[in-house]
């Protein structure tokens, strides 16, 4: 480097007061003001390529006299690019130091230098004390704003959770309802059945049966009940004429409520061929014992009938609560490494009240996507904000589609709706606090900050939109990694609920 190269060199590291004043950030400031930055402060040329890294500790606040820097954030494991300027006094670094620890102090973002340029360089410290030195009110104004609106967004927050949970309470107590009033209406049927068959079976055993045709009924029992659990699927034309078939032949044989009896053994998969059995058994008995035993065999198919659906009732009921345990993921450690389609299946139960039977849920799962390391209770609202604002687009009416796939070290989900999409002019506003596109009284607005911060802030994840009449579409990234932050929290929740047990 020859002299005249070594004195321009110089000369930029020379901080000088008059140019800090051409800054707009600094041209109100005194002499004396002026005199201090440049005293605490240090004038640095910086070669193109990385000066800071988002997440690393924020020790410096920059402002760039000359030259052209660019912004970036993480976004789905990838930099995205935010901003790209070369306007002199542009600031970036350690801005929010005079909040001191009551924030987190690292970089929001990362910043490149594009081509050779010229900083003024102030220590965190020094600037957060400059401020409070200087701006006192100013700082506490900042102060009030920045964790005033933080404090609003939280309660906010908290009463749309608690509005989404009894939203949630309802439609689960609603699905619970319906199983259990099945299985109560079910048992009381079945003891009057079961009291029928006792009736019958005294009836019988005072007709006059021998030991070989009371065998065959019993066998006949028997068969009535295997038959029941491999009984076909008929449509209803099918049962419809089956059942006038049956009738008729009931009738014809001195039943008198054939048709009575006729759906029973329908439903439990039993034809003309199979009663003729029955009377080729009990040819030789009278009449009123041949009623008596139609009528027991019908009590024992509709004793088996009504055993299914409380079986299937209290199934229902089982896997009702085993999807609010996981939503909710009760007596579970925040941070873990799930099936991501068992957290999104659970979301679907809890919602399918509010979805309704109007809207058709579509499923393209990737089976083959590996376990994802989250927060599982969280992700969940995520998907619940989700399906909701997509259910509400629809109006009802519509096809809900949910898909999931492996990209970039990442699980992707996307939820896509027939609705009639999102304005263009409002599709960058769609994740800032309390925006919403639903009538006043509708919605907070923070449904999607909320899952914003989720998946990105809290698991290093993107989110995006993408919306055209008929078709609008969230995408969520998921980093399929465990990144060391995540993981030190979540290594000290399951502390904390080791402890706790």
């Amino acid at each position: 480097m020859n002299s005249t190269e070594t004195a321009e060199r110089s000369s930029h590291l020379v901080c000088d007061p008059e140019e800090l004043r051409s800054l707009f950030l600094f041209e109100k400031l005194t002499d004396e003001q002026l005199a201090l930055l440049c005293a605490d402060g240090r004038i640095e040329i910086v070669e193109p390529g990385l000066v800071f890294r988002e997440g690393d500790p924020a020790t410096c606040f920059y402002v760039m006299i000359e030259g052209e820097v660019q912004l970036t954030k993480l976004s789905g494991g990838a930099e995205i690019e935010t901003t790209r300027t070369d306007y002199r006094g542009a600031y970036a670094g350690a801005w929010t130091a005079y909040l001191g620890d009551k924030v987190d102090q690292n970089y929001t973002g990362s910043m490149y230098v594009t081509r050779r340029s010229r900083f003024f360089v102030l220590d965190a410290g020094a600037f957060a004390q400059l401020m409070h030195d200087w701006f006192p009110m100013a700082v506490h104004l900042l102060e009030g704003a920045f964790f005033g609106a933080r404090k609003s967004s939280e309660r906010i927050a908290e009463r749309e959770r608690l509005l989404a949970l009894g939203s949630l309470s309802a439609g689960l107590t609603h699905e619970l309802n319906n199983p259990a009033a099945a299985a109560v209406r079910a048992t009381s049927g079945l003891r009057d059945r079961i009291a029928g068959m006792r009736h019958k079976l005294a009836m019988m055993a005072q007709g006059k049966f021998d030991t070989a045709s009371l065998q065959v009924l019993v066998r006949l029992q028997e068969e009535a009940a295997a038959q029941v659990a491999k009984a076909p699927e008929l449509t209803t034309l099918e049962a419809s004429e089956r059942e006038d078939i049956l009738s008729e032949w009931l009738e014809d044989h001195g039943i008198d409520d054939g048709w009575n009896l006729a759906p029973n053994f329908v439903q439990a998969g039993f034809d003309v061929d199979w009663l003729e059995r029955v009377s080729a058994t009990l040819e030789d008995c009278p009449e009123q014992v041949f009623q008596g035993a139609i009528r027991w065999l019908n009590y024992t198919i509709e004793t088996e009938l009504l055993m299914n659906e409380i079986a299937d009732s209290t199934t229902r009921i089982s896997t009702l609560i085993g999807a609010a345990k996981q939503y909710s993921q009760m007596d579970r450690a925040p941070f873990q490494v799930v099936d991501i389609h068992e957290l999104l299946d659970s979301t679907l139960v809890m919602l399918s009240r509010k979805i309704g039977d109007g809207v058709k849920v579509v499923k393209e799962y990737d089976r083959t996507l590996p376990e994802v390391p989250c927060y599982a209770a969280e992700l969940n609202q995520v998907w619940t904000n989700l399906i909701d604002n997509a259910v509400y687009a629809m109006n009802g009416q519509g096809t809900l589609t949910i898909r999931t796939r492996h990209e970039n070290d990442c699980a992707v989900v996307e939820i896509d709706d027939t609705g009639p999409g999102v304005p263009a002019d409002v599709r960058s506003r769609i994740f800032e606090p309390f925006f919403t596109t639903k009538p006043v009284g509708e919605g907070t607005g923070l449904g999607l900050d909320i899952s914003f911060r989720i998946v990105v802030n809290k698991h290093h994840g993107d989110i995006r939109l993408d919306s055209e009449p008929g078709n609008t579409r969230f995408t969520v990234w998921l980093p399929l990694h465990r990144p060391e932050d995540m993981a030190e929290s979540g290594d000290r929740s399951e502390a904390d609920a080791g402890d706790q047990q």
